[in-house]
């Protein structure tokens, strides 16, 4: 007597599904997400305010009213040290999964790496700084 071969399920169909049952969480959090976006518009259109003046639509900081004109520009050196920031604070991100690898890691040359990279940093404000980037005029 002669066996069949009989085809069994696709492994494949329950990996994918265990991977989408993995985004569940995600699905939930994004729907919670957007039923309290939505919620607090809602609140916010029935209980807001509902007779709009110059007065009360007039920009104020720290509860003073604001003496800046529509065509004030900013110097060129707040945005030269927003960019600056931006840049150091990006580079010093990239430091942390250094330090996690570090960590694992029982090399000299890593933290090699990681110290000639913050070397650099360090040369790079000190040229910055000599250079007068810093420096509000």
């Amino acid at each position: 007597m002669k066996k069949h071969y009989v085809a069994t399920p696709h492994k494949g169909y329950i990996v994918i599904h265990e991977v989408l049952r993995s985004y569940l969480p995600v699905v939930v959090f994004a729907g919670l997400g957007l039923i309290v976006g939505t919620a607090l518009v809602a609140v916010n259109s029935l209980l807001g305010p509902r007779r709009p003046s110059t007065v009360k639509s007039d920009p104020y900081e720290c509860g003073l009213p604001s003496e800046v004109s529509r065509t004030f520009r900013f110097g060129v050196s707040f945005y030269m040290v927003a960019m600056l920031f931006i840049l150091f604070d990006i580079e010093v991100v990239f430091l942390y999964p250094v330090g996690v690898i570090l960590n694992g890691a029982d090399s000299v040359f890593v933290l090699a790496e990681i110290l000639v990279f913050v070397a650099l940093l360090l040369v790079a404000l000190i040229y910055v700084w000599r250079r007068g980037a810093l420096d509000w005029k």
